[in-house]
């Protein structure tokens, strides 16, 4: 499902707008990234986490030449699904 599928589909569950829902799921999605670069933690009980996780620099492979590369440390979103959403799937 895309992002345009989602809004049509939360439209026609709500009865709001095709704009007021797009609106809604953008300013969403806009304070969820903004925490998270702040390096705080979204958290939607029963759906899951947004937060950052730190990776360590660590030596790599090309797998081209097989020649031994520097990764760099990052930070890297990461989502972990809650309790309901993995019930859910399962």
């Amino acid at each position: 499902m895309h992002k345009k599928e989602l809004i049509e589909a939360v439209a026609q569950k709500t009865g709001k707008s095709q704009k007021e829902v797009k609106e809604t799921l953008e300013a969403i999605l806009e304070t969820i990234t903004e925490t998270v670069k702040k390096g705080d933690k979204v958290t939607l009980t029963g759906f899951g986490t947004f937060s950052v996780q730190q990776t360590k620099a660590r030596t790599g492979r090309n797998p081209q030449t097989g020649k031994s590369i520097q990764i760099k440390a990052k930070k890297r979103p990461k989502f972990k699904a809650g309790a309901d959403l993995s019930k859910s799937v399962n």
